[in-house]
């Protein structure tokens, strides 16, 4: 297992990041340089429109550190990559499996675990919060969501598969407003919305899901498979199919949770977001580093991993995750176990 390293988060649109021999060099017009060792970053991640100076770029390439550029809002732009490295028997298998019938069973698991832990979401919410909630409702939904958990696994192509996840997502994020306990004027969700997020809890969402996203792509590529070839999610230029792939079953245990804590711990404002004039939501940089904080510190909180039966930081989730796929498309595991959060 990896050692959990930093994650450097640039949230400064007048940032420009260089280097000076083995460290990495941000610069502003407001404050004085600030460098970090190289040797000391899994990954550097910038929103807005920070540079960064091709040297940089070489030495993010050669130490292995991920180096992706956001938007604002969280879209992922485009990441440095460096020569390509990994097993190429390991990434042959991985595409020939993409194409056969496997592909179905492993987009099924992504998908089973995927509805399964918001269906815990959605339960712990009635446990914890029975007197605050709509219990019943959010049981109602809850129950809804263990019969797609049996219809997935009756799927038999791909577009079937991707039917039943489309139709639980709708069903868990139609009762998501019910799990917001606090100021519920300024945070309240009316469904799923993205590009542009027309509220403040999607807007929340997105970007955790672009931490996530970046998280997972990076454990994947340490494993050495291809992060463009998935499963369930199509080809596409410049999409990381496999990555979006294994995000699914992570989505509601890492990003949901970051999301519902900050706001029912009224950690967050409704001041710290900005409307566009289309109606976009998007958080202010203040907030950007709030969450970006949140995260860093989950990360570092210690879970049972329900599969290896060893404590390790929920940092490691997804590299556990990319591990154990790399093994079952290898063979050295007959299925491939993904994450449940119990």
């Amino acid at each position: 297992m990896r050692k959990l390293l930093n994650t450097l988060y640039i949230t400064s649109p007048d940032t420009y990041l260089t280097r000076d021999g083995e460290n990495v060099v941000v610069k502003a017009q407001d404050r004085d340089p600030f460098r970090m060792p190289i040797h000391n970053l899994e990954g550097i991640v910038t929103f807005g429109y920070a540079g960064a100076s091709p040297s940089l770029m070489q030495l993010c390439a050669e130490r292995g550190v991920s180096l992706s550029f956001c938007q604002e809002n969280g879209q992922f732009m485009a990441s440095v990559q460096g020569r390509v490295s990994g097993n190429i028997l390991l990434r042959r298998k991985q595409y020939r499996l993409a194409d056969g019938e496997e592909a179905v069973k492993l987009a099924q698991r992504f998908v089973f675990a995927k509805i399964a832990n918001s269906r815990t979401i959605l339960l712990r919410g009635v446990r914890d919060h029975a007197e605050l909630l709509d219990a019943d409702k959010l049981r109602r939904e809850a129950d809804f969501l263990r019969r797609y958990l049996g219809r997935v696994l009756r799927t038999q192509t791909l577009d079937e598969v991707r039917g039943v996840e489309g139709d639980a997502a709708r069903r868990y994020f139609s009762v998501w407003d019910e799990l917001i306990r606090c100021d519920k004027d300024s945070f309240y969700m009316r469904g799923r919305n993205r590009r542009p997020p027309l509220d403040r809890v999607n807007a929340m969402l997105s970007f955790a899901y672009s931490l996530l996203r970046m998280e997972v792509q990076s454990a994947i590529e340490t494993v050495g498979l291809d992060p463009a070839a998935g499963f369930l999610h199509r080809d596409r230029p410049g999409r990381p199919s496999l990555a979006l792939d294994v995000m699914e079953e992570l989505r509601g245990y890492l990003a949901d949770r970051l999301v519902l804590t900050l706001i029912n711990r009224k950690q967050v404002g409704a001041n710290q977001f900005v409307r566009k004039e289309n109606g976009a939501i998007l958080l202010k940089p203040e907030l950007k580093k709030e969450m970006i904080t949140a995260w860093q510190k989950r990360k570092r909180e210690e879970i049972r991993h329900p599969f290896l039966d060893e404590n390790i930081p929920l940092g490691l989730l997804p590299y556990s995750q990319a591990l154990l796929l790399a093994r079952h498309i290898r063979g050295d595991l007959e299925e491939y176990p993904p994450f449940l959060w119990k």
